[in-house]
């Protein structure tokens, strides 16, 4: 196209983008054809402002590709502050799953201290109710205590009184005793009289007694006496003497007893055992009462035991 101010492809090409730039030059190859100068220079001043357009938009585009890269990083820190926010978040929920975890223990431990609790007002209720009864006891014993200690206030003054009068009975068995050793002295003296007196009169009796049962002449005279057995040891002999008959001698032992018992049959056999570890003779044993039983009176017979009684003499 042959115009004044002919427009330069390097222009356009510089102007525009490629594609643009071959999209324009197509138009101008056709209207090269086809427009006059003067329509050619109107379009050219169109191309101008679109190119001065596009000049700007690029450098707009230029910007918002600067902006864009600012977005981006501002973008990236924003991602990595996420991630991190995220990695913070995750955390969080493991802290907070643990809490979870702990505030759930802790939610079983209330509840377990709401459950002794519980318990434990009731336990306190039933030991209030003990204790309230243990005071209700502690009272009663109290009282109990203050009857007890007046009943023993009264019990000493009693026993005060049991004891004097125990002195006064005291005083009074002493002066009984005394006078019961005096009568004892007194019935012990009269029970050797009246011994001694059966012991004479047996004494007196007894040889022409043993003549006409036993055939036994007494030798000399029967008599009390103690017989010597060691020095300074004696045993006491109630009726002693001694006897011939047919030509051999005997002891005669005997004693004389107010009233004869089985124990004084024993302890005269003991006596006779006795004077046999020292006097070899043979013996005749006599017992001498006034009254014994039927029973007492076979035994000594079983023994060997002659028994007169004080009316034969």
């Amino acid at each position: 196209m042959k115009a004044r101010g002919k427009i330069k492809k390097e222009d356009i090409i510089k102007a525009f983008e490629r594609k643009q730039a071959e999209v324009l030059l197509r138009l101008l190859d056709i209207m090269n054809e086809v427009v006059k100068a003067k329509e050619f220079n109107e379009l050219k001043e169109i191309v101008r402002e679109l190119a001065e357009a596009q000049r700007q938009t690029t450098q707009s585009i230029k910007e918002l590709t600067e902006a864009q890269k600012k977005s981006e990083d501002r973008i990236s820190k924003i991602e990595i502050t996420m991630q991190e926010l995220i990695e913070a978040q995750k955390r969080s929920e493991e802290r907070i799953s643990k809490v979870e975890a702990r505030l759930e223990k802790l939610e079983i431990t209330v509840q377990e201290l709401i459950e002794a609790q519980k318990r434990s007002e009731e336990r306190i209720s039933r030991a209030e109710e003990r204790l309230e009864k243990l005071e209700i006891t502690v009272q009663e014993l109290i009282e109990a205590q203050k009857k007890s200690e007046e009943r023993l206030t009264k019990l000493e003054i009693t026993m005060q009184e049991l004891i004097e009068a125990q002195k006064n009975t005291e005083d009074e068995i002493r002066r009984l005793t005394k006078s019961l050793i005096s009568l004892k002295e007194e019935v012990g003296g009269l029970s050797h009289t009246v011994g001694y007196r059966l012991e004479d009169e047996a004494i007196k009796s007894l040889p022409s007694l043993l003549k006409r049962d036993m055939d036994i002449e007494v030798i000399g005279r029967l008599r009390r006496d103690f017989l010597e057995v060691a020095p300074h040891k004696y045993i006491e002999l109630n009726i002693w003497g001694e006897g011939e008959r047919n030509g051999k001698k005997y002891v005669i032992i005997g004693e004389a007893k107010s009233q004869l018992k089985k124990r004084d049959v024993d302890d005269f056999m003991d006596k006779v055992e006795e004077i046999k570890r020292y006097v070899s003779e043979e013996q005749i044993c006599l017992l001498v009462t006034y009254i014994t039983s039927p029973d007492v009176r076979r035994y000594a017979e079983e023994k060997g035991i002659k028994i007169y009684f004080s009316y034969e003499l």
